[in-house]
């Protein structure tokens, strides 16, 4: 007789209990199976029993599933605590909840770096670090990490260790956005100012609008500059070299009596250095001394005869003077060096005008406003052009245009205004 063996848990033990069944004999009349009633009684007993034990597996599964989800709406609850809190400057809260957290899940790798920047914030920076450690050792490349850890080594004042946390993050396919002006700023601690000049001037190159990029490369090159000047004094502070670099310091200033002076006593000491007649002629000229101007921009011109500016500065006091001939002469020259200076075609109109060609005059002021299109008064000159050429519709245009750039340009210099 062919015998079925049924093996069925029994409640919530595991012994298990056989069922042995006598299948009956089956003629080709009959093809019912036939089980004794003990035989069945049995296997009924077991199938109950295999189905009290996958409810029970249910019910387990639902319970841990309720325990998981109301942990991670916990973790989330915390979560949004500890911003809340950290938003509002009450750090110790913040601190708090990302400790809940960390006990609800421990180890997680996003929670570890919030509360590290927190830390950060505290100026906490050993804890900070070993909560990025501990982040970077699970995950080297995780988001935005080596940047946190870099700044918390700067804080501490670890230069070298900064230095390669921000490198491993400029490594990154998306580097933090403030990292290369952070290392620019570790390299200049570490007195790697070449290094750090790179990396700003990269920066301000990717961030035209960076502020804080530009200031730093300023500070760098003035506080080289000023180096410069104290090793030149240390050397000789009478010399040539010190006297020309004051003046010029001085004119950048706009303090141009002691510019003067500085350059004077430095061509005293070389006659034939070259440029120095050129810088004591932009002095006078910037306060309107254009007698004494002219006669330095005419020595300046014996050194170089073809030189743009010193022929612009001196066709400028030509025109001033209203001898348009001779500024002629000087624009002719600084225009074949510099075609496209607006300020010598302006010159250019203002002298064929004075010279009563109008229409060489309105070639030249259109010509001016092709190179600075922002200018307003060559559109004023050429406004009065067009009229004495009796283009009224031109002139009525042109002149619209000169008021309309004539606000924007007083509009920028209200908001430059140090009042504002």
């Amino acid at each position: 007789m062919l015998q079925l063996r049924v093996d069925a848990f029994v409640r919530f033990g595991w012994e298990q209990d056989s069922v042995v069944l006598h299948p009956a004999r089956f003629t080709a009349k009959s093809m019912t199976c036939q089980f004794t009633a003990a035989g069945f009684s049995r296997l009924r007993f077991a199938a109950m029993s295999a189905f009290r034990v996958l409810g029970v597996f249910l019910i387990l599964s639902l319970v841990l599933a309720a325990i998981v989800g109301g942990s991670q709406s916990d973790k989330e609850t915390l979560l949004e605590q500890a911003r809340k809190s950290e938003k509002n400057g009450d750090y110790k809260a913040a601190e708090q909840a990302y400790l809940q957290v960390l006990t609800v899940g421990p180890g997680d790798l996003e929670t570890l770096k919030r509360f590290g920047i927190l830390q950060q914030t505290e100026l906490k920076f050993d804890e900070s670090i070993r909560n990025f450690k501990q982040v970077l050792d699970r995950d080297p490349q995780y988001a935005e990490v080596n940047f946190f850890l870099g700044v918390s080594y700067f804080g501490e004042n670890d230069l070298a260790q900064a230095i390669r946390s921000f490198e491993q993050e400029l490594a990154a396919a998306h580097p933090h956005p403030r990292c290369r002006y952070y290392l620019a700023l570790a390299l200049q601690s570490a007195g790697r100012f070449d290094e750090a000049i790179a990396q700003l001037d990269r920066e301000v190159e990717e961030h035209p609008k960076d502020l804080d990029a530009l200031y730093q490369l300023a500070r760098i090159h003035k506080n080289a500059s000023l180096q410069a000047i104290e090793k030149l004094k240390a050397q000789d502070a009478d010399s040539f070299q010190l006297h020309a670099l004051m003046g010029e310091l001085h004119a950048d200033e706009e303090r141009y009596p002691d510019a003067i002076k500085e350059y004077e006593v430095a061509l005293a000491k070389r006659p034939d250095a070259t440029g120095i007649h050129y810088a004591i002629g932009v002095a006078y000229w910037a306060q309107h001394q254009m007698d004494s101007a002219k006669k330095e921009f005419t020595e300046s011109l014996k050194e170089s005869p073809k030189d743009a500016l010193t022929n612009l500065y001196l066709g400028d006091i030509a025109v001033h003077e209203e001898h348009f001939a001779e500024a002629l002469g000087y624009l002719l020259v600084a225009e074949k060096r510099q075609p496209e200076m607006a300020q010598v075609h302006l010159l250019l109109g203002k002298s064929y005008r004075g010279q009563n060609q109008p229409e060489k005059a309105k070639e030249e002021f259109l010509a001016a406003i092709r190179f600075d299109p922002t200018a307003a008064q060559p559109h004023y000159l050429l406004a009065q052009i067009y009229r004495e050429l009796h283009d009224q519709q031109s002139s009525a245009s042109e002149f619209a245009e000169f008021e309309r750039l004539s606000k924007l340009e007083k509009e920028k210099a209200a908001k430059l205004s140090p009042m504002n």
